[in-house]
């Protein structure tokens, strides 16, 4: 279908759909940015009661949480039962959530054996701790996907590292791999039908690669995209990523004109009058190039307006989906069928709270295949069985068992060589050169036999979304974040004139805002706290945060002054002498960021504010640096 054509057919969409996501608002599941679609005369009326509803959000937010109150010491917090009890006054509907609490102490034990808050995980999840701790060699009983909670250990339980599949690396083209495929065997292919199940992508509409991370995506799709032909690549990112830099880079390579939105300040949304600008062509048939939209900021939070994505369209640009920060069921709400982009990639992990490692994904549209460049890139991989790379005590019976999972999956002995690989790779120097340290390796849980005698894969992290649902999750999520933005905004230095501890960027109290955020600490004196420093604080105290750069920042003349005052240089390393997009690129704010996962609690946040509140306490950066030498640790250096 011409590209034209199916801008036509997405407007036509567009009225029904919003009717749906009207519906759907009005039931307190997730907002979503169509409603920044034009409306029709009987949806009007939806979206007024709609706006209303979220208003009404934010105003019982801001009244029921600690109203006219501000904390100056963190020796005055009330405490987490009483903060809870004012949490579920504000937000009852959070009781309806406690199936994902029933979960976490059933398959994620370590996190409360541990007591670690995890605000550092960004993707989706696809394996439980406790089927990894199933899939150990070192345990005798095979466990089912339907097995009871697993009796609490005595001490937190070791660390398993047991790689029940890994990935090694292979060189070729991307275009090929789309069209022909290259030697997918059956685990493979398990792996991609579950992935694009639970994503709602059809396989007539679609063909996906694995990818070493989310990264290798990016740089690969640069490297096939024909920038020769559509020249311009323009990205919406209100933050550094390393995956984008790494598509400029290789774009410019290849004679692409970069371009970038712009986000205003302070509330750092979208500068729309310059992005219209590059995004409209005064020419219709004028080809344009990649546009690169991330649905909503994996920084701040900030979702973005879906009408971008339609804009483009029309306008001949190919579009670039990047979803590697959406919530777990947010696809279910996206409209892939209205909105259809040529390229979508997301991103896996494996174990919610035990390791962050895992692949990513890259989707082309099948109508779009046939305008990529046959070149050779690096990056896709393949899923491998572990059996070449280990070999288990009770394989020494002389039987043949390499093309065997070893009887730690629910598959019927007789019927094992039929269902499983025999060709395996191993993991060593892959073609591109890349060693066995840069093969990742992945672990997961059951595979099984489907009736038809194909390989199936159980990713009980997968399941378990799917069973909790999208207006669950999200509510979930939206209660928590809004609770600890409105919290940690009550914090404020004492004997001061209202210097506040904590500054938040982009989206503050706001129903429609993602479970995102980005902030920074200040002193007394109004100085920044390094963001580094503060994560490190944070990690003794068991808690995981990250810390990001934000850029392309406009500010009207209006904040001139706080322009100079808030912006930073970020330190580069290099001499060279940059041009004025890198200089642009290169100022900017650094922050730190935590993220909530669907498996957060009430605990979890409020041990993160009790933990910022700490700074109110003017010594605390200094007790902690003394502590810290006193136990003969590494003092941090500031």
């Amino acid at each position: 279908m011409p590209r034209a054509v199916e801008a036509r057919e997405g407007r036509k969409m567009q009225s029904s759909c919003l009717n749906e996501a009207t519906q759907v608002c009005l039931h307190s599941c997730c907002p979503t940015p169509l409603f920044s679609l034009p409306a029709t005369e009987n949806t009007k009326a939806r979206s007024s009661t709609s706006a209303a509803c979220r208003l009404d959000f934010a105003s019982t937010t801001k009244t029921s949480i600690f109203p006219n109150t501000k904390f100056t010491n963190h020796e005055s917090l009330p405490s987490l039962q009483e903060s809870f009890t004012k949490f579920t006054k504000a937000y009852p509907k959070y009781s309806d959530t406690d199936q994902v609490d029933q979960i976490r102490a059933r398959e994620y034990y370590h996190l409360s054996l541990s007591n670690h808050a995890c605000h550092d995980y960004i993707g989706i999840g696809l394996f439980s701790y406790s089927q990894l701790q199933n899939q150990d060699p070192s345990r005798n009983e095979i466990a089912s996907s339907s097995s009871a909670a697993p009796p609490a250990p005595p001490s937190p339980p070791r660390k398993s590292h047991f790689p029940f599949f890994s990935i090694s690396f292979k060189t070729g083209s991307l275009k090929t791999q789309l069209l022909h495929g290259g030697g997918e065997d059956e685990l493979e292919s398990a792996m991609k039908k579950r992935i694009m199940g639970f994503l709602n992508i059809s396989e007539n509409d679609y063909s996906m690669v694995f990818t070493a991370n989310r990264t290798s995506a990016f740089k690969l799709l640069a490297e096939s995209y024909p920038f020769q032909s559509n020249r311009k690549l323009l990205t919406v990112y209100d933050y550094q990523s390393e995956a984008v830099e790494a598509m400029t880079n290789s774009s410019e390579k290849r004679g692409a004109q970069i371009m970038s939105a712009e986000f205003s300040w302070p509330r750092l949304r979208i500068q729309s009058a310059k992005l219209r600008k590059m995004v409209v062509s005064e020419r219709k048939k004028k080809k344009r190039g990649l546009f690169v939209f991330p649905l909503h900021s994996r920084i701040t939070g900030s979702r973005y307006p879906y009408i971008w994505m339609s804009i483009a369209q029309e306008n001949g640009w190919h579009i670039l989906i990047d979803a590697c920060a959406l919530g777990p069921k947010d696809m279910d709400s996206f409209g892939l069928s209205l909105f259809r982009p040529d390229f979508f990639i997301c991103s896996f992990y494996k174990v919610f709270g035990e390791n962050p490692s895992g692949f990513g994904c890259l989707f082309v549209k099948k109508s779009t295949i046939p305008i990529l460049e046959a070149s050779t890139s690096t990056g896709m991989i393949n899923l491998v069985p572990a059996e070449k790379l280990f070999r288990f005590a009770d394989d020494s019976s002389g039987t043949d068992t390499e093309s065997s999972f070893s009887g730690r999956i629910q598959i019927e002995p007789a019927r094992l060589e039929e269902e499983v690989p025999a060709e395996l790779k191993g993991l060593g120097a892959s073609e591109n050169g890349e060693s066995e340290e840069a093969a990742d390796l992945i672990t997961v849980g059951h595979a099984k036999s489907s009736t038809t005698g194909s390989l199936e894969m159980e990713c009980r992290a997968l399941d378990q979304v799917d069973s909790l649902g999208l207006i669950l999750i999200t509510n979930r999520a939206r209660y928590l974040i809004n609770w600890l933005v409105n919290s940690l905004m009550k914090l404020e230095h004492p004997n001061t004139v209202g210097i506040p501890l904590v500054r938040i960027y982009g989206p503050k109290i706001k129903f429609s805002r993602g479970p995102a955020l980005a902030f920074n600490v200040f002193d007394w004196k109004g100085e920044k706290v390094e963001p580094v420093l503060v994560q490190k604080l944070a990690d003794r105290s068991n808690i995981s945060l990250s810390y990001g750069f934000l850029h392309n920042i406009w500010f009207s003349d209006k904040y001139a002054e706080e322009k100079e005052r808030v912006l930073e240089v970020r330190g580069t390393g290099s001499s060279k002498v940059m041009d004025k997009r890198e200089e642009k690129a290169d100022r900017g704010i650094t922050v730190v960021t935590a993220a909530l996962g669907f498996l957060a609690n009430f605990q979890d946040t409020y041990k993160l504010w009790a933990f910022v509140a700490q700074f109110l306490d003017a010594d605390f950066v200094e007790k902690e640096r003394w502590r810290y030498t006193a136990l003969n640790q590494k003092t941090i250096e500031v």
